[in-house]
């Protein structure tokens, strides 16, 4: 039963409050008032009435142990996921946070912590810095270590929302073209490197289907259906340091299909010819298996600039087919699906932009549809 004591120690009195917790083991906590170990009782019996009781010593566990089990928790996210988690926690959570017990976090100290990350990060990386602590922090709210998560309601620095660059048609060819021939390769080079059809068939591949780029280094010769012009994407390929590469189902898990243009269906079939349908479509350089974005990048970036198109990201291709397939008219929904993304309402939010473009179809179609009055 709880109770409070008078204690002296060193000519000082003291009242300490005894309680016992749901598993029966004893608490105490000195107080230098009676009445504000009175108070401190009637707390506890009051939250252990109605379930909301936290043992105290729960939380003097160190942030950074409480992390570490945390992470050896994470078996159902994506290698990938996990190792950006990791480096963030290794990079600013550690050093900041590793020796302060779970108590001792306050809000005001994460504000300060946010604050001081907006000084030398961009707004989205401080975000995905906090999402990590935060999401620690709920770990301990639902292991009953804490009460609430103090990282909830933090001011983050508004993220700017990115500038997606979208290639025409024709900055399509080009650059497909400048990755076939090369404009500023010498003519001593190897043939090998002066001519690359299949860097050509990669750019075209990923501007009209949009898939990953770990999406199409996975997709295999057996799961393209060329008769129905379609791709099934079931698998994705991420290289994951310090773990090589990492096998694993596309981001949102779910399988889906990619139509294909017919265009590129002459050119498919020539690619895979003769290949088994365990082969991948695109194989690396130089007799690699899977063609990595790293050995890509610099003749992608090479031949983007050549066209006057600098700094381009392969990862643009994917936002290039978005915004073709808006302008030849696509529903949203079903570039959701041919994206890959959890819902239409994320397609809308990414590319609600290209959609405004648009706003004239609608008040022409309503136009042609409507029927003129006869005048009076």
């Amino acid at each position: 039963m709880a109770s409070v004591k008078k204690r002296v120690r060193n000519g000082h009195v003291e009242w300490r409050a005894r309680y016992r917790t749901a598993s029966g083991a004893e608490r105490s906590k000195a107080f230098k008032r009676k009445v504000d170990a009175e108070r401190f009782l009637t707390t506890i019996e009051a939250s252990q009435l109605n379930g909301t009781y936290i043992d105290p010593s729960l939380a003097k566990i160190s942030v950074g142990e409480w992390t570490d089990r945390w992470l050896e928790g994470l078996a159902h996210i994506k290698p990938s996921t996990r190792s950006r988690y990791e480096g963030i926690v290794r990079k600013h959570v550690q050093p900041v946070w590793g020796l302060v017990r779970l108590e001792n976090v306050t809000h005001s100290d994460v504000q300060a912590w946010v604050t001081s990350l907006s000084r030398a990060l961009s707004p989205s990386s401080v975000r995905k810095v906090h999402r990590v602590l935060s999401l620690v922090l709920d770990s301990a709210v639902r292991d009953g270590r804490l009460a609430r998560n103090v990282a909830t309601g933090v001011n983050l620095p508004r993220p700017s929302k990115p500038e997606h660059r979208y290639l025409t048609h024709d900055q399509v060819d080009q650059l497909a073209e400048e990755m076939h021939r090369p404009s500023t390769i010498s003519k001593h080079a190897p043939m090998s490197e002066r001519v690359n059809p299949t860097n050509r068939l990669v750019v075209y591949f990923l501007a009209y289907t949009g898939v990953r780029w770990g999406e199409m280094a996975a997709l295999r010769v057996g799961r393209l259906d060329l008769d129905r012009r379609r791709a099934a994407i079931v698998e994705s390929v991420t290289p994951v340091h310090g773990k090589g590469l990492v096998w694993g189902t596309p981001k949102t898990h779910q399988r889906r299909e990619v139509p294909i243009a017919r265009f590129l269906i002459p050119e498919l079939e020539a690619h895979i010819k003769g290949k088994a349908p365990d082969d991948f479509v695109f194989s690396g350089s130089r007799g690699a298996p899977v063609m990595r974005v790293s050995a890509f990048r610099a003749s992608f970036e090479a031949a983007a600039r050549a066209i006057g198109v600098p700094g381009l990201h392969p990862h643009e291709l994917r936002h290039t087919a978005a915004s073709l397939a808006i302008a030849a008219g696509a529903d949203p929904k079903v570039i959701q699906k041919m994206l890959g993304h959890a819902s239409a309402s994320m397609t809308m939010d990414t590319y609600s932009h290209l959609f405004e473009d648009r706003l004239d179809e609608v008040s022409d179609a309503m136009d042609k549809a409507r029927k003129p009055r006869p005048p009076a």
